[in-house]
Parts: structure tokens; C-alpha cells; sequence
């Protein structure tokens, strides 16, 4: 790996339900093999710490404050953490070597964009126009 390269930070967003047809024995491993991993990774300097996600939320919005979130069970996200890499596609090489992945989740991997937001960029936020 060239170190001259520079890293990029993304988000990583942790998606998905535990399968039902696991035990808890074997998704306990996959959870201890987890926190194995990540810790190495993070000790590398290839990710830092994030956090898992309590069920309890609130939606705010120009509506106002609503009691929430409340996405398809298939949308639940579980936690967040942050990886460092040269490319979107090493990040994600990188992610494919979470354990829990065998056992039903889901990592979605997404690069920080540096520039502050404004109207007039194409941003993640910016609607499509047909």
C-alpha cells in the first residue's frame, strides 16, 4: 500500500436484523470476533470508534418533534463507526472482513464529504429533477 497516498474518512452505517436461524452462541462469537477486529483496525489507524445505536430516537423536522424513527424493519440501523482508506472500493474490501457480516447485517460505507453544503452544488441531499 502506498502511504503516500492520502485517506479519506467514511461512515460506516451498520444495517440489518441478527438471522433468525443463528444462535445466540454463534452470533455471541461473531460479536466477540467483531470487537476483535475493529479494535486491530482501529489500532492500525485504519478506523476509529463509534457507537451502536438505542432503540429510542426522536424525529425532528420543520414539522416539528415526533417520537421516532420509525423505518421498515429492513431499514433499522444498529450503529455507525469510521473508516480510513485511499478509495471507496478499498473501504468497502476492508468492511467485507467484518465478522458479523455471516450472520445478517449489513455495512453501508459512504466517504465524509468535506466542502460545507449550499444550494447550488449536487449534493446526497439535492432532489432529482425530471
Amino acid at each position: 500500500m502506498n502511504t503516500n497516498t492520502p485517506c479519506f474518512e467514511y461512515l460506516v452505517i451498520s444495517r440489518g436484523h441478527w438471522d433468525a436461524s443463528a444462535s445466540k452462541e454463534d452470533i455471541q462469537r461473531a460479536i466477540d470476533a467483531f470487537y476483535v477486529w475493529h479494535e486491530r483496525m482501529v489500532a492500525e489507524g485504519r478506523m476509529k470508534h463509534g457507537s451502536r445505536l438505542m432503540k429510542d430516537g426522536k424525529s425532528v423536522s420543520r414539522h416539528g418533534v415526533t417520537d421516532g424513527p420509525y423505518t421498515e424493519a429492513k431499514e433499522v440501523i444498529g450503529g455507525y463507526w469510521f473508516v480510513y482508506a485511499r478509495s471507496l472500493e478499498e473501504a468497502a474490501q476492508l468492511l467485507a472482513q467484518n465478522p458479523c457480516l455471516g450472520y445478517g447485517l449489513v455495512n453501508e460505507v459512504r466517504e465524509l464529504d468535506p466542502v460545507p453544503g449550499s444550494a447550488f452544488a449536487v449534493t446526497a441531499e439535492t432532489p432529482p429533477r425530471g
